[in-house]
C-alpha cells in the first residue's frame, strides 16, 4: 500500500477518537409555540446535545434570555452558544443539556403595568409547559436553570426571585438593575422609548415609581421576599468593570449580601459585549450545569 494511502487510513482510524469529534449539538431555529396569552405565535430555538437523536434520556434545561432588541438567534448567531455548549459537553465540564432560548421582543419578559403584553404569564404558564412536553426534558426544579443577557439577565432575575420553586440555578450576565434612584431621574426620551411601556407612560420624577415598577424591581423583591425563598435559588451574578450597568449589578451584590443570601459575583475586564458575553457563558452554564449533579 502505497504511503500516502495508509496515512490517509491511519488518520481516518485516528480521527473518531478526537474528543470533539461527533459531539456537535443540534440546532433548531425558527420553531413557534402559538400563545392564546399573547394571541399570536412566538420563536424560539433549541439547542439539542449530541447524543439527543442517539438515546431516549431526559435532559435538564436551560432557558437562555437575550437582551433588549435582539431576538431567539442572538445566542447563536453572536454568541455562539451551541459551540461552547459542544465543547464543554465533550470536555465533561457541563452535563448535556437542552438549551432553549425564547423571542421576547422588547418585552422584558414582564407583564406590562395595563396588561397589554403578558409575557411573563405567557413564560409561566405556557411556554415553559409546552417546552417541557414537546422536547425529552426531565421537568423538574432541580433540573431547570434560567441565565441571560442584558435584558435578558434582568428577566432571569425576575423569574428566578419570582418563582424560585421552579429553578435550580440563575445566572445573569450584566443583568439591567437600576434603583429607583435611576428610575426617577431618567431623561425623559429614555423613559417614554423604553420604560413607559412597562411601568407606565407619560410619566416623570417619583411617579415613575410606580405599583408595576416595585413589582418588578430586583432590588425591592430581594428587599422584601422572605429570606428562605431568596436562598431556593443558586445565583452567578457577572458583569464587566466598564458596562455601565456596573452600578446596579454592585447594587444587587449588596443587596443579596445584607440579606444573607449565598451567591457568586465576577467582576471582569470588559464591557456590554458580546467579546464579553461569549467569554462568561461557559462558566455561567457550568454553575447551573453543577446544580443538576449529584455531589
Amino acid at each position: 500500500m502505497p504511503t500516502t494511502m495508509k496515512f490517509l487510513l491511519l488518520i481516518c482510524l485516528l480521527l473518531p477518537l478526537h474528543p470533539f469529534a461527533q459531539s456537535a449539538g443540534k440546532v433548531m431555529e425558527g420553531q413557534t409555540i402559538t400563545s392564546k396569552i399573547l394571541g399570536k405565535p412566538v420563536r424560539y430555538s433549541v439547542y439539542l446535545p449530541a447524543d439527543y437523536d442517539h438515546s431516549d434520556r431526559m435532559y435538564p434545561v436551560v432557558y437562555l434570555l437575550h437582551g433588549y432588541t435582539d431576538n431567539d438567534s442572538g445566542w447563536l448567531q453572536f454568541g455562539e452558544v451551541n459551540r461552547y455548549a459542544d465543547q464543554g459537553i465533550a470536555e465533561g465540564t457541563l452535563p448535556p443539556m437542552i438549551i432553549i432560548m425564547p423571542d421576547a421582543g422588547v418585552s422584558w419578559y414582564i407583564n406590562s403595568y395595563d396588561g397589554a403584553v403578558k409575557y411573563e404569564d405567557f413564560f409561566i404558564q405556557e411556554f415553559m409547559p409546552q417546552i417541557e412536553k414537546t422536547w425529552r426534558i426531565k421537568a423538574e426544579k432541580q433540573f431547570r436553570g434560567v441565565a441571560g443577557l442584558s435584558m435578558g439577565g434582568y428577566g432571569t432575575l425576575i423569574y428566578a426571585l419570582k418563582y424560585p420553586e421552579l429553578f435550580a440555578a440563575a445566572a445573569p450576565l450584566s443583568a439591567a438593575v437600576s434603583d429607583d434612584e435611576s428610575m426617577r431621574t431618567m431623561d425623559d426620551n429614555t423613559w417614554a422609548q423604553i420604560f413607559g411601556q412597562l411601568f407606565g407612560r407619560k410619566l416623570s420624577g417619583t411617579d415613575r415609581l410606580t405599583a408595576a415598577w416595585y413589582a418588578n424591581s430586583p432590588l425591592k423583591i430581594i428587599e422584601e421576599k422572605p429570606l428562605e425563598s431568596l436562598r431556593q435559588v443558586r445565583y452567578w451574578i457577572d458583569c464587566g468593570d466598564d458596562d455601565f450597568l456596573t452600578i446596579g449589578n454592585s447594587q444587587l451584590h449588596i443587596a443579596l449580601t445584607r440579606k444573607g443570601v449565598p451567591h457568586e459575583f465576577r467582576v471582569r475586564d470588559g464591557g456590554h459585549t458580546w467579546t464579553y458575553w461569549r467569554t462568561g457563558i461557559t462558566d455561567a452554564l457550568q454553575f447551573i450545569g453543577d446544580s443538576f449533579r449529584r455531589k
